[in-house]
């Protein structure tokens, strides 16, 4: 545990906040006792929060998909007064499901603690706006269909950010990638996870990245352009490439998309509204 994390929480033993957080717990699938397993062991990570977890809800999900490695997905959003926490693990059990959504969000919770401390009274930024989360990251399952298509579309307001609160958006919010309007060159951008540390940016224009603002984190500027396509010359790449995820141009709209494979093998679009 860090040094900022246990100053944090010695500050907040002794106030009001809550010493077990209450969780509401989704299910769909039959999964005997995990609700309750849940209740509780999520909800005593109400004693290591920073500050009062002012909602929880748990999602337990089993698919039947025999091509799927990992059958059973448990997600979790928290409120951390007002900062949206979240979490999403694959595994092959409820409870192992459990177990690794709990080791998640104890990592949320002490990056929120020391990011809290550099950015007191700061607002908590964007809201979630997609489904693509960290976690627990086996390979991408594979669906049983033949054609994967696009099934979910998602449409935010990129709001300017830094590169740093960049990286808080993608940390705190466990997402594989975040789309992002750059600060300094009010450019559209992505950042996503390079390897197993390290992060890394690619700009909608790449030639304007000796005008991006600085960071405290080490984040990386890709070279390379996005390409140009069609929706369907995207999906098609992405299928063809077996990437997570693909940042592209759409060329009937002219703006800067992502599309990401999903849990279930089939695909989202993101794109920015306006």
């Amino acid at each position: 545990m860090s040094a900022a994390y246990e100053g944090v929480m010695s500050a907040t033993r002794g106030t009001d906040a809550p010493q077990v957080i209450d969780v509401d717990v989704t299910t769909h699938g039959e999964f005997p006792g995990a609700a309750d397993y849940a209740r509780e062991k999520i909800g005593e990570l109400g004693r290591l929060s920073p500050r009062p977890v002012l909602y929880a809800h748990v999602k337990l999900t089993r698919h039947h998909d025999p091509a799927v490695e990992f059958p059973v997905v448990a997600q979790a959003n928290l409120d951390v007064n007002g900062r949206p926490v979240r979490a999403q693990v694959h595994a092959a059990t409820a409870r192992e499901a459990v177990d690794r959504l709990e080791s998640a969000l104890r990592r949320r919770l002490e990056h929120v603690a020391e990011r809290w401390e550099t950015k007191k009274g700061a607002g908590p930024g964007h809201r979630p706006w997609q489904e693509q989360p960290a976690g627990h990251r086996p390979s991408h399952p594979t669906s049983s269909a033949d054609d994967p298509s696009v099934v979910r579309r998602k449409s935010f307001t990129m709001a300017p950010c830094t590169l740093d609160e960049a990286v808080d958006e993608l940390e705190l919010l466990d997402y594989d990638f975040h789309l992002f309007t750059e600060k300094e060159t009010g450019t559209a951008a992505v950042i996503y996870r390079d390897g197993q540390a390290g992060r890394r940016v690619a700009l909608v224009a790449p030639e304007l990245a000796g005008q991006v603002g600085p960071s405290e984190q080490e984040v990386t500027i890709s070279e390379i352009a996005p390409p140009c396509l069609r929706e369907e010359e995207a999906v098609e790449r992405l299928g063809l490439l077996g990437l997570p995820f693909l940042f592209f141009i759409d060329a009937a709209e002219g703006r800067a998309c992502v599309l990401y494979r999903r849990y279930d093998g089939q695909y989202g679009l993101v794109t920015p509204a306006g």
